[in-house]
């Protein structure tokens, strides 16, 4: 009796330490959130900083300098370029909304069964209606205004891992037995590597998305090609539910024009989804974590459900360490050696 005793307290106490662990990390979600983030924005300005290196003389904390300086000058010259427009198409949704409303009302009123909804929209009732949402939204930017320290940190942190990844590394690998160190030095580079390949392969995807969509709606001449281009383009970076909803958007807008421009709409952004989708993201990430819809997709419900827009955000990333860990430990090192083991007796 005293053995079996002995032997399960070190299981009890280790299950006390997982539920306690669990209950702090789930009380530190944010800080934990901001900290994944700083790691994957870290992630994503290593890959240009050792390209540099790489191909010039130049230092780790000089090419982190010239990378965020170009990357700055960048966003300041198509800010210039392309701010002015931005804002005044936002300006002109916002004047082409209730007549938006009132042809999204018509058209639907026409299909059986949501023939109420579209009555409802079509009705100076539906602005009405529209109010609550409006207050969420604002309610929403308030958030986003408020959450501006948090992405600060999350840009400072991010400018500390990438300035010295080399220490942060060896702060993890000490935390592990000695001899699994080599191993868990390889795993973190897995882990980078194929999060950087992601990052890389995505960011060329999205801005081959913004210009094909904004060259194609400009092309049928529908109302605010470049608001609308830009927002598929942001959206690809949420696969699978961020295509879809983006097209919503050029899809009302053209409908304010005719019908049969939204048509041609559906038709131009089914055949860049697919080709995305089919094409040039397989093509874009064929050396890296290949994830399954299914998995993104509930990865990106679950995630959102428990932490709103950033956790949608911030879901994929996440997902493609996760798997990588699983494929090394899980199946490399418990199921494969399981299966070897078992099979021997």
């Amino acid at each position: 009796m005293e053995g079996r005793n002995l032997v399960s307290w070190p299981a009890i106490l280790g299950t006390l330490a997982l539920v306690v662990l669990g209950l702090l990390a789930w009380e530190l979600r944010w800080v934990l959130l901001v900290l994944f983030g700083a790691v994957v924005l870290a992630v994503a300005l290593d890959v240009p900083v050792q390209v540099l290196m790489r191909r010039t003389p130049l230092h780790r904390p000089q090419a982190l300098v010239v990378v965020v300086g170009l990357l700055i000058l960048l966003g300041w010259e198509l800010g210039f370029l392309l701010l002015p427009e931005l804002v005044q198409q936002v300006a002109t949704l916002n004047e082409l909304l209730p007549q938006l409303l009132q042809r999204v009302g018509a058209f639907l009123s026409e299909i059986r069964g949501v023939g109420p909804i579209g009555s409802s929209l079509e009705s100076s009732g539906g602005l009405s209606a529209l109010q609550p949402l409006g207050s969420q939204l604002l309610g929403l930017a308030g958030g986003a205004a408020n959450s501006s320290i948090q992405v600060l940190l999350m840009a400072l942190l991010a400018l500390l891992l990438c300035l010295d990844p080399q220490h942060h590394i060896n702060l993890l690998i000490a935390a592990t037995p000695r001899f699994y160190r080599p191993q868990g030095r390889r795993l973190l580079q897995q882990c980078r590597d194929a999060l950087g390949g992601w990052l890389a392969g995505m960011t060329i995807s999205a801005v081959s998305v913004f210009l094909l969509t904004w060259a194609g709606l400009a092309w049928l001449q529908v109302p605010l090609a470049l608001l609308s281009g830009l927002v598929c383009g942001l959206l690809t970076f949420v696969p699978t539910i961020g295509p879809t909803v983006a097209t919503l958007l050029p899809t009302a807008l053209a409908l304010v024009v005719s019908p049969e421009l939204s048509l041609k709409v559906i038709v131009l952004r089914l055949i860049l989804q697919n080709g995305e989708a089919f094409l040039l993201t397989p093509l874009l990430l064929s050396r890296t974590v290949n994830l399954l819809p299914t998995v993104a997709l509930m990865a990106q419900l679950s995630l959102g459900a428990l932490l709103g827009i950033p956790g949608v955000l911030l879901a994929l990333p996440l997902v493609v360490v996760l798997q990588v860990l699983l494929q090394e430990v899980f199946v490399k090192e418990i199921m494969d050696r399981w299966t070897l083991s078992s099979s021997k007796t």
